[in-house]
């Protein structure tokens, strides 16, 4: 091997960082399968309407807004480790009980409401403990990188993920593509358990109180205006793409009836910009600085999302799909920043606590896009819905374009003793 590809290589050639790679991979792109297979479940074994849809979008995220605060605090008492194990094992469970009941013939629509509200509680620790467990693992002088490879990861996974998806749903139906991803979470488990470095159990202070510790985690972020910035771009963002999301899929499915197998090629074309991106954020943060791409990515590619409205079989489509694809590299650039200089900026003791926050924030606005996505599409028409999930998407870059983050070619900083890569 030459000495350049051992550099490109960089925290791949680290047994732990590597581990929770694999981890991610394989999670990651089971996760693509049932973002497309559950709705479809819904959609086509289950007759939904576009508000039963919106509504399961809903159940998918709202765990965010109902535990999001006390995850922080629940997940810096424990080990890291251990809760994504967890995460992973829950969500097998609750997903393989999708496939089981239809085989069963015993599958209706509580059910999947049930699951997806307890897969994304199992989520929110999932997701808080693994961005709170990356610095601890590779450093805080790594964290570009590490989120930079980890972004990839979600980039190829959503390139081959709604493609795969959209095929084995052909093949196989919809519930069976639900059961492949059950199985993936539990070989995610496997390669985090094999992460070699371990944390020191959290010490817990004679006088502590989970109230105080949430509080604590809340006013860390929002005291912060560049935090509050990133938390109002990210939140409102993602309350316009959970508005439109869910009724692409029934514009897709149901309105144009087209195949599984196009639906899952037209959101892996997307995904393609997201690869991209994870690929070259650095680069685009070192020319243009920290600050001004965090601005600049969202400004530039959201007023992409105008042509899903616009969408019809034919060359249409695939404008709406190039147009995805581009939009995605903004994001994936946007998120490799935002979350690196939130990770650098905050305290160990207090990262749960901060990362559940901003999830808090940012995440608790999608199950109320999803809602009102349902609602206009059940009431209006489901491309009314697309329309005002992408109107409101181009003005999402205001908060941070008006804070500080506009000039600032560097971002500061928490200065503490970085962790040693294993």
């Amino acid at each position: 091997m030459t000495a350049r590809m051992r550099i490109d290589l960089g925290l791949l050639r680290h047994h732990d960082f590597r581990q929770l790679f694999a981890a991610d991979t394989i999670s990651q792109l089971g996760t693509q399968v049932t973002i497309l297979a559950l709705p479809l479940v819904a959609i086509v074994a289950l007759d939904a309407t576009p508000f039963e849809v919106g509504l399961l979008a809903a159940a998918e995220t709202v765990a965010f807004l109902v535990v999001g605060l006390p995850a922080g605090a629940w997940v810096d008492r424990m080990r890291r480790r251990n809760v994504l194990m967890a995460g992973d094992v829950a969500r097998a469970l609750l997903l393989g009980s999708v496939p089981a009941a239809w085989w069963a013939d015993v599958l209706a629509m509580p059910q999947l409401y049930i699951v997806a509200v307890l897969v994304g509680v199992s989520t929110v620790f999932f997701d808080v403990a693994y961005q709170s467990y990356l610095p601890h693992l590779v450093g805080r002088e790594h964290l570009v990188e590490g989120n930079a490879k980890l972004q990839a990861v979600q980039g190829v996974s959503q390139i081959g993920g709604p493609t795969a998806a959209g095929l084995l749903i052909q093949a196989l139906t919809a519930p069976v593509a639900v059961a492949v991803d059950a199985a993936s979470f539990l070989l995610s488990a496997v390669f985090v358990q094999r992460i070699r470095k371990r944390e020191d159990k959290p010490e817990r202070a004679p006088d502590a109180h989970l109230g105080r510790e949430i509080a604590e985690g809340l006013r860390f972020v929002l005291r912060n205006r560049i935090l509050r910035a990133i938390a109002m771009c990210t939140g409102s963002s993602n309350l316009m793409n959970n508005i439109a999301f869910p009724m692409l899929l029934v514009l897709l499915a149901d309105e144009l009836k087209l195949s599984a197998g196009v639906i899952g090629v037209f959101l892996s074309m997307g995904a393609i910009g997201g690869l991209v991106g994870a690929f070259v954020a650095r680069k685009v943060a070192g020319l243009l600085g920290e600050g001004p791409t965090i601005w600049i990515s969202m400004a530039v590619t959201s007023p992409l999302a105008l042509l899903q409205p616009l969408i019809e079989p034919g060359w249409l489509l695939w404008a709406a799909a190039v147009g995805g694809m581009l939009y995605m590299f903004g994001v994936v650039v946007y998120n490799v920043v935002q979350v690196s200089f939130r990770q650098g900026l905050t305290p160990e003791r207090l990262l749960g606590r901060m990362n559940a926050t901003m999830r808090f924030l940012v995440w608790g606005t999608i199950p109320l896009g999803a809602v009102i996505g349902g609602v206009l599409g059940e009431v209006f028409s489901v491309r009314t819905a697309l329309w005002v999930g992408a109107v409101g998407g181009c003005l999402t870059f205001l908060p941070v374009f008006l804070s500080p983050l506009r000039t600032m070619r560097r971002l500061p900083t928490h200065q503490e003793p970085s962790s040693q890569v294993a």
